[in-house]
């Protein structure tokens, strides 16, 4: 059970959910025209969900290509211990890191998950042997390059 339960959305919120993850640019009138309600309602609608916390930001979608970083990467992370101190730190420290783009927490064999841009291969070696094995709370990583990324479609 999760610990804070949302309330159910309704039909017309998945819509402007599901619009606003395809183009968080789209003006509210339009929304509203698509959706089937007043500029208003849909205003309200949405400043609702921000307050609930179901939209939780709007993001520009970079290349970080165009910024220089060439070479975009996953690497999975395997943990020593388990500790709440090790994990807290390490989860702490990981958005800090030159490069990383997201990091996931997971469950599983790895413990977590980093999707990182860096210029070139050299400062990708150095991005895991300065940052990732270096740090005493890392047991192992493996590195998988990014060769192409598609974005899928929120279904709401």
């Amino acid at each position: 059970m999760p610990k804070n339960p949302q309330p159910e959305l309704v039909p017309v919120d998945r819509a402007i959910l599901r619009l606003l993850a395809e183009n968080a640019r789209m003006p509210n009138n339009a929304i509203a025209e698509e959706v089937g309600i007043a500029p208003s309602t849909c205003l309200a609608r949405i400043r609702a969900l921000r307050e609930r916390g179901v939209i939780r930001g709007y993001h520009a979608d970079v290349d970080p290509a165009a910024l220089g970083l060439g070479i975009q990467a996953m690497i999975s992370v395997r943990l020593h211990a388990h500790t709440k101190e090790r994990i807290s730190s390490f989860t702490a420290e990981i958005p800090l890191l030159p490069g990383v783009l997201t990091a996931f927490h997971l469950a599983g064999a790895d413990d977590y998950l980093l999707h990182v841009a860096v210029p070139d291969t050299d400062a990708l070696r150095d991005f895991v042997l300065d940052h990732l094995t270096a740090h005493p709370a890392v047991a192992h990583t493996e590195t998988s390059l990014i060769f192409g990324h598609m974005r899928g479609h929120m279904t709401a």
